[in-house]
């Protein structure tokens, strides 16, 4: 009998965890020729959320807790836990239940079909017209124009990865990981399925602008080298700019050298223009040199500090 491992990170999510555990456990008494465990790793919440996960825990022993030593991020804490797995195929499912667990039953056919990855893409979401939603859209443009590897839209890293995937992942060195980028960039065959996202169950989103924003340049620095070539190409069309409005200026001067005042502000334009450019080169390098220095520290995803029914 096959074994499907899901996996729930948590972070203040006291108001909905029982919930999440028990819609689980309905759509998994559905599926009565599958196994499973159900690892819920906790973030080092400050409510009453791991004393909620372990009178889980006590009362089923397919849920495993995992709890950190602090909060590591959404990356990071969630990546570790799917390498804890010891099921055949693992299914993300956040705590609030916008990954609907009604599509786990429609993820195992299509694996039990041959698809390696099956995918779950948003066709509808109840995120609300505005500056956010335009700007995602617009980081998905750019992903899409600038990476390699093909980016899936709108997919937020729900779907069913078998153990092979899984696998290949654990061969990795991923001290930031970018999973949706991962999806795509290992490859095997995949079916994408589409469902209409839900209203948030409780409470609300922990990510915050910088928390995008911090997202958004790990997975550009992790999956492009295209804005260092950019930062290359403008520093040859500056130097190439500068060099011919000096000779024109150089010929205009010779012409007209009575007539045409020298000014310090060309001179100021261009030492602010160049300055500009150097400081968004420095920072684009920055961002480079920054994650060399995560890979190359080894530091671990996370720290545990406990662990509830794991052999």
């Amino acid at each position: 009998m096959k074994t499907l491992s899901i996996v729930t990170p948590c972070f203040n999510e006291e108001a909905g965890i029982a919930r999440c555990h028990e819609a689980v456990r309905r759509v998994m008494a559905a599926l009565p020729g599958y196994r499973y465990e159900h690892i819920f790793i906790d973030n080092a919440s400050r409510d009453g959320t791991v004393a909620i996960l372990r009178d889980i825990a006590r009362s089923d022993a397919r849920v495993k807790v995992i709890v950190n030593a602090r909060n590591f991020g959404p990356a990071r804490s969630p990546y570790h836990a799917m390498l804890q797995i010891e099921g055949d195929a693992y299914i993300p499912m956040v705590a609030d239940l916008q990954t609907p667990p009604d599509l786990i039953p429609g993820m195992v056919a299509a694996w039990e079909a041959g698809s390696k990855v099956v995918v779950a893409v948003r066709r509808s979401s109840v995120e609300r017209p505005g500056p956010m939603k335009l700007t995602r859209a617009l980081f998905y443009w750019l992903m899409k124009s600038i990476s390699k590897v093909e980016q899936i839209p709108n997919f937020i890293g729900y779907g069913l990865y078998d153990r092979a995937f899984v696998d290949a992942l654990r061969t990795l060195n991923e001290p930031e990981p970018y999973f949706r980028g991962l999806v795509a960039e290992i490859g095997f065959d995949r079916t994408v399925l589409e469902y209409d996202q839900p209203a948030r169950q409780h409470g609300r989103s922990s990510y915050r602008f910088f928390d995008y924003v911090d997202y958004a340049f790990l997975a550009l620095s992790s999956h492009s080298r295209a804005p260092l070539r950019l930062m290359t190409l403008t520093g040859f069309t500056v130097g190439a700019l500068s060099f011919l409005i000096g000779l024109v200026y150089l010929i205009a001067k010779l012409l007209f050298w009575y007539s045409l005042p020298a000014g310090a502000a060309p001179i100021l334009i261009a030492v602010f223009f160049l300055g500009a450019v150097q400081l968004l080169a420095i920072g684009v390098v920055g961002e480079y040199v920054g994650l060399v220095l995560t890979y190359s520290r080894r530091f671990p995803l996370v720290v545990e500090k406990e662990r509830i029914n794991f052999p």
